[in-house]
């Protein structure tokens, strides 16, 4: 990957971004990174929302739906004269159906995906110089209609499927981004060449070198699951601790633990705490080998799924300590028995989850216990922002300055 000071006009460009359904803000945090200033985050789930502003106190925090906002008074609370980036990724639920309903004439129309309007609408009336917008690679199945929706306004786009672990996070995860480019003077050729050499910049970055996931376990207490239901605050040694310290060992940090820590050690480390689970859990989890699933000969006489492994094959699923991580997904807030820990007898905590997605140890998730864990897996990968943002203003500074 390209070291952050070998651009040294990329560096003193600072351009300001606008980040919709930010979340708890891990495009942010990645774009942050890579010398964007983040003007403000918008989200409509409170505890996300705490998330961002506790841990982006440089921006304004913005606990709305976007289709309740006026746009006007949006503008007037950022202050800025110009919106060089709006992100995000809105949920769009309409998107494995269209393109096979005559009745629906483009994706936009379609009522299912009223906050992917919302996002263009907040394109259109900023105007900024680009776009970048994330969701799962089935959103290609209408990218189509995407592109013709935002070149209606003014912009050339295209997409390009991305998997975390490419560029050195443990996580196989995959997942679509669109890019688009304010077409001056209805210039789309230009502004197409553009963004193919931002898709260029970005794919070059990739690295063959796989993270693991035991990287992300350096410096963690060991913890135990919580005896019983409905204990998620309490706090102990033994069962982990909202605000703790890292452990001392003699072992030097890995690479990883370095590397989204910005270089340095955090003092504290946050939301590394276990859950509640039943004895019948705990048994499958102690006698499952890493990368053993519900099909297991190991847990076939205490596995409650057993009749119906074609369904819930991976109901229960040991992590490999020794591959990527499978993708974190907001699902762990129900539980965690699709990531059991390859060593200790407990599903992942939320601090380890949110190691895998490439938060740094200093970044706190607010809200109730389960809630960490949606935010986390809702959440788009900081290291993976940082490339894509990097790429951008790369390639906007070089454009710029061969235009000077």
């Amino acid at each position: 990957m390209t070291d952050s000071q070998s651009y040294s006009s990329e560096n003193e460009f600072n351009p300001e971004v606008l980040d919709l359904f930010c979340g708890p803000g891990g495009l942010s945090e990645g774009l942050k990174r890579a010398g964007f200033k983040i003007l403000a985050g918008v989200d409509n789930e409170k505890n996300s929302i705490k998330t961002f502003e506790e841990n982006h106190s440089e921006a304004l925090a913005l606990n709305k739906n976007l289709k309740n906002m006026d746009v006007e008074e949006m503008e007037n609370e950022i202050e800025t004269d110009e919106v060089f980036l709006i992100a995000g990724g809105p949920p769009c639920q309409g998107f494995s159906l269209a393109n096979q309903q005559e009745k629906i004439d483009s994706f936009i129309d379609d009522p299912r995906n009223v906050l992917y309007r919302e996002f263009v609408r907040f394109v259109n009336y900023f105007n900024p110089k680009y776009f970048l917008m994330e969701n799962v690679p089935q959103i290609n199945k209408v990218s189509d209609d995407i592109k013709r929706d935002f070149q209606k306004i003014g912009y050339a786009v295209d997409s390009v499927v991305l998997n975390a672990k490419n560029f050195e996070i443990p996580q196989n995860r995959k997942r679509a981004f669109f890019i688009g480019m304010r077409s001056d003077e209805n210039e789309f050729w230009k502004a197409g060449t553009v963004i193919r050499e931002i898709f260029e910049n970005i794919l070059s970055r990739r690295s063959e070198r796989i993270v693991p996931l035991e990287s992300t376990f350096w410096g963690l207490r060991e913890i135990e699951p919580l005896p019983k239901k409905h204990m998620t605050d309490h706090e102990s040694e033994e069962h982990g601790f909202t605000v703790d310290q890292l452990v001392e060992t003699d072992d030097a940090p890995p690479e990883y633990i370095l590397k989204i820590n910005g270089g340095e050690i955090s003092e504290k480390v946050y939301n590394h705490k276990a859950r509640y689970q039943n004895d019948r859990d705990l048994e499958i989890f102690r006698k499952l080998p890493p990368g053993g699933d519900s099909t297991h000969p190991s847990i076939q006489d205490i596995n409650p799924y057993k009749e119906r492994n074609d369904v819930f094959k991976d109901k229960f699923y040991k992590l490999p300590p020794d591959e990527p991580c499978k993708t974190i997904t907001s699902h762990m807030k129900y539980d965690c028995h699709m990531y059991i820990h390859p060593y200790e007898n407990r599903g992942l905590s939320p601090r380890e989850a949110a190691r895998v997605q490439s938060f740094p140890d200093d970044y706190r998730f607010y809200g109730p216990f389960t809630r960490w864990y949606m935010q986390i897996g809702n959440a788009i990968p900081p290291l993976l922002a940082e490339v894509i943002g990097r790429s951008i203003k790369k390639v906007h500074t070089a454009r710029k300055e061969v235009s000077v």
